[in-house]
């Protein structure tokens, strides 16, 4: 049976709708750690090292597409809500136009500037070239990717996240097989890896727009629309804390880098990666969760319905809550196999890699309070507080704790940088959510 947005949300009901979402994280999550495993162990541990100065920068610039796919997420939803469909298919309309207006743009800048860009990295020699060719071509396909992320987003507020799932996996499928071809079979190296991410990244965004041109038994479809710069400065302004988070998460990755080259040299790199790729599959519940809620929060608030807003934020935070306690524990226990993965064929790596992880997973108790905390305010149409509450936990919070730490504690400092970000996040969060209860009328 479908499940409508504006349906009552049981627990079971609350599940199976954000289960679409929550599959779909986990499966970028999983394609990005393939491009890991078979860069570290088909490519070498430099090419590993380039493809992890570099991603930051690439998803950085990539972070238009999670600004206007969430702030546009929750407008579209809204005016759902208030049951103007054919306003909201123009919203949509124009926000995918202006989406890949600002992705092509962004991508000539990236692909001319990928030397200069590599050089403030601080990468030279070997390490400077394979940046070079792997930034290249992934900005390249920035046009694929932001749009990529921009329908993750909208298919959920369109009712259809189940096809966003498919979508994604084979998206990911796409990239595997292809990482499998190009490194293993035809040795194309660090370029293969490259293409295959882009060629993942084109089918995932070429179906949905598809999909969407055509007439199709969703809420949304691609029409003629104006462009409406009220309403695309709201959603860049709501979408905002998800930017904020992105390109502060991009910009802390290059610190930790810097910090990392400093005490250990291209291992920590590569032990800094590993990290991020087995982090991948954890924050992708959490996020998951959060992308797959906001949609009905928004659809209710702007229904007024109260009682509904009240069920969905309780259920929310026991959920988010509960799934913090068994993803540390769960993390703490798969430390090892999962690392092994990445850093079996180098003891040292390995070694400094587990402990590593082992430290970082502490954070995940508090991270989904956070993440879910920062995606509900963007469905209540706040984006300031939700970019508040991103930016102090992705940015500041992490910025000094990974400049201090080191100081006192050596390299167990950086990887315990994030656990001292999300325990201040959490007061922060806790404190907007009690203070906001009777403006938004969920407590």
């Amino acid at each position: 049976m479908r499940i409508q947005l504006s349906d009552h949300f049981t627990y079971k009901r609350l599940l199976r709708f954000t289960a679409s979402p929550v599959l779909m994280m986990v499966c970028i999550s999983l394609y990005s750690i393939v491009d890991g495993f078979f860069v570290s162990n088909f490519v070498g541990k430099t090419p590993f090292a380039a493809v992890n100065l570099v991603m930051p920068v690439t998803m950085a610039v990539g972070t238009v597409g999670f600004m206007i796919g969430a702030g546009g997420n929750a407008v579209i939803s809204i005016t759902l809500g208030e049951k103007k469909k054919e306003l909201a298919n123009q919203y949509f309309s124009m926000l995918v136009y202006a989406s890949s207006f600002l992705s092509v743009l962004l991508s000539c800048i990236g692909v001319v500037l990928m030397p200069q860009i590599a050089d403030a990295l601080g990468a030279d020699g070997e390490l400077r070239g394979y940046c070079i060719v792997y930034g290249r071509i992934l900005f390249a396909s920035q046009l694929p990717f932001v749009l990529q992320n921009v329908f993750q987003q909208f298919l959920i507020a369109a009712e259809k996240p189940e096809l966003s799932l498919k979508i994604s996996v084979l998206a990911g499928v796409t990239n595997m097989v292809l990482d499998f071809f190009f490194i293993v079979v035809f040795r194309w190296g660090i370029a293969g890896a490259a293409l295959a991410t882009a060629l993942g990244q084109v089918a995932g965004s070429l179906i949905p727009l598809i999909y969407f041109l055509r007439e199709n038994d969703s809420l949304l479809r691609l029409t003629k629309a104006p462009f409406r710069p009220r309403i695309f400065a709201v959603t860049c302004a709501n979408g905002s804390s998800e930017m904020v988070s992105n390109l502060s998460t991009s910009v802390i990755n290059i610190l930790y880098n810097f910090q990392l080259m400093r005490l250990a040299g291209e291992n920590g790199i590569a032990a800094y990666g590993i990290i991020m790729y087995v982090n991948f599959i954890f924050m992708a519940i959490f996020i998951g969760y959060a992308s797959g809620s906001a949609p009905v929060v928004s659809f209710h608030y702007g229904a007024n319905n109260r009682d509904e807003l009240k069920n969905l934020y309780r259920k929310s935070l026991i959920l988010m809550g509960g799934t913090g306690i068994v993803m540390t524990i769960l993390a703490e226990l798969a430390a090892g196999p999962l690392v092994k993965i990445f850093a079996g064929y180098d003891e040292t790596l390995y070694l400094m890699t587990r402990r590593g992880f082992r430290l970082y997973s502490l954070s995940f108790f508090m991270m989904g309070i956070n993440v879910w905390g920062s995606s509900f305010f963007t469905a209540l149409n706040n984006g300031a507080i939700s970019a508040a509450i991103s930016f102090l936990r992705t940015f500041l919070f992490q910025t000094a704790a990974v400049l201090a730490l080191p100081l006192w504690i050596g390299i167990d400092g950086i990887w315990l940088a994030i656990v001292v970000a999300e325990l201040f996040t959490v007061f922060i969060t806790a404190f907007f959510l009690a203070g906001k209860r009777k403006d938004y009328h969920y407590g």
